[in-house]
């Protein structure tokens, strides 16, 4: 039973103009919140290699910037709705864009990208309360299947509107003002949310909202963070070094402890029962591939566009153009499509042209050749458009109604966790192979290796070559084996997505298939 301060008018045609207009306001007010959200979680990856060169950051240190971001958000995404549902929705949105502010301001004075990082994580922590509080208050105001329909398709359009401009705003931004001013324009965008959030939005909240579960949240936090660090850190620890070792067997003890924690609880954060039905795992499996094989690209993409062809940020958001358009086309194909195909036949051929569009991408970094990345960006981002909708759907159709809430949690943490794993994971791919070919070639060149050679890699891949070049002795010879080295690596990172694709396709085919309710397909509008 919900309980209200100030009680919201629904959105409905018989109301007064004046309940209409306010019920229109809240919505255009929270989903602008969100794509707030979006714009921020795809705009910073086109200024990386600008952050790179300004703050003398490698490989890293610039994975640390997107991931500190996504691990707090992806972290504290279920307790934050939690903390909305028994403090109230609007008190929670406005501490949200309070602390995002900060952290943007942060982050544009960032002095040294420690700095940067941390701001980025509580930047994180601030969009875990918005979005959480801002789909909450759509979902409280709007109450019958009209209203709610029309609310999530002028939501999803705001956030594909957001997904689809950001790489491009993000390229003209850090070419025109430096990309400080990427993270210090949110303060006048924030401030002038904040104050239609407190003019317009009313306090809601459940009275019967579930407890927080503070050890399955440190637990969940930690696991991940520990494994990430692991990860991300292990071409400048060692891979077997006891570091490494510790960081990432310490990580997966967490998660471990996690399942019987979880089981413990009455109400617990996430239900692992659920885990039990064959659907559900094949629902999260294919939320997990969707986003570690086609929504990490946003951040990828635009370091090789950079690095491999020489591209400004301008060229390589506008070259960023025909993954996100065709991201946003395709849930339209995918309603024509829907009357035909199962729910998972149609996520098994989005599943199945992701990986084959990265196989094409694949391909063209390793010969050079931009018309083919764009036939592969355009084939994965039309996979990635197929599935964006239905995956948060198939999850929400295998639990119970009443706890649709936890899974849209357990779905939007799925999604950032498989890209904050993916940007690990795949990332290593990219320095340790990046590693091999420039050793391989500097040997076969009979050109001295460098001392430093793993920070001549990690300086090489995060696209501040000249920062390399004092190491590499200033040839510009092995200046270019290092960039080679770096497209190759690339189609092998490429080829690895591509086989995360077809290996979660294959499974979310067979185990969504036994679920015998799955016979119509429908594709929802973009989701975060």
């Amino acid at each position: 039973m919900q309980t209200d301060i100030n009680k919201e008018p629904a959105a409905n045609p018989a109301q007064p103009d004046r309940a209409r207009r306010k019920g229109r306001n809240i919505l255009l007010i929270c989903s602008s919140v969100c794509a707030l959200i979006v714009l921020d979680t795809n705009i910073v990856a086109v200024s990386l290699p600008s952050v790179a060169r300004s703050l003398h950051a490698d490989f890293s240190d610039i994975e640390w910037v997107v991931s500190a971001y996504m691990l707090a958000f992806a972290s504290l995404l279920l307790p934050a709705g939690s903390l909305a549902d028994r403090f109230g929705r609007k008190r929670m949105m406005l501490l949200g864009l309070s602390l995002f502010s900060i952290a943007s301001l942060g982050c544009g004075l960032a002095w040294s990208v420690e700095v940067l990082q941390l701001a980025r994580a509580l930047k994180g922590v601030g969009a875990a309360m918005l979005l959480t509080s801002a789909l909450a208050v759509i979902g409280h105001v709007f109450h019958t299947e009209k209203d709610r329909t029309h609310a999530w398709a002028v939501w999803g359009a705001c956030m594909g509107v957001s997904m689809t401009v950001a790489p491009l705003l993000g390229g003209v931004i850090t070419e025109l003002f430096g990309w400080r001013w990427i993270f210090l324009l949110n303060l006048p965008v924030c401030l002038c949310l904040g104050t239609l959030v407190y003019r317009e939005v009313s306090e809601s909240g459940d009275a019967n909202a579930a407890r927080l579960d503070p050890w399955g949240s440190l637990l969940l936090s930690s696991g991940l963070s520990f494994l990430i660090w692991g990860l991300i850190n292990a071409n400048s620890s060692g891979w077997i070094s006891q570091a490494t070792i510790l960081r990432v067997a310490g990580g997966l003890l967490l998660l471990a402890l996690f399942i019987p924690v979880e089981l413990m609880q009455k109400r617990p954060m996430i239900d692992l029962r659920l885990f039990r039905r064959a659907p559900f795992i094949g629902a999260v499996l294919a939320m997990f591939g969707y986003a570690a094989a086609a929504q990490v690209m946003m951040t990828f993409l635009p370091l090789y566009l950079q690095n491999a062809f020489s591209y400004s940020a301008v060229a390589a958001g506008l070259a960023m153009l025909p993954f996100a358009l065709a991201m946003m086309v395709f849930p339209r194909v995918g309603v024509a499509l829907a009357q035909r195909m199962s729910l998972h036949g149609l996520m098994g051929l989005g599943m199945a042209l992701v990986c084959a569009g990265n196989v094409v991408v694949a391909i063209a970094a390793y010969v050079s050749t931009y018309w083919m990345v764009l036939v592969g960006m355009i084939i994965t981002g039309s996979g990635a458009g197929l599935l964006n909708g239905n995956t948060q759907k198939a999850i929400m159709h295998c639990v119970p109604r009443e706890r649709t809430g936890m899974a849209s949690g357990i779905s939007t943490t799925t999604r950032f966790s498989a890209i904050v794993l993916a940007i690990a994971c795949l990332g290593c791919v990219l320095t340790v192979r990046t590693g091999s070919y420039l050793k391989e070639g500097l040997l076969g060149a009979n050109l001295p290796l460098p001392t430093q050679i793993n920070d001549v890699v990690e300086r090489i891949v995060a696209g501040d070559s000249a920062a390399a070049l004092p190491a590499l002795h200033h040839n510009a010879q092995a200046l270019q084996l290092a960039q080679t080295g770096f497209a190759h690596a690339f189609s092998i990172l490429m080829l690895a997505a591509a086989a995360i694709a077809a290996v979660s396709g294959v499974l979310l085919f067979h185990l969504m298939g036994r679920d015998g309710n799955s016979k119509t397909a429908s594709v929802d509008t973009v989701t975060v």
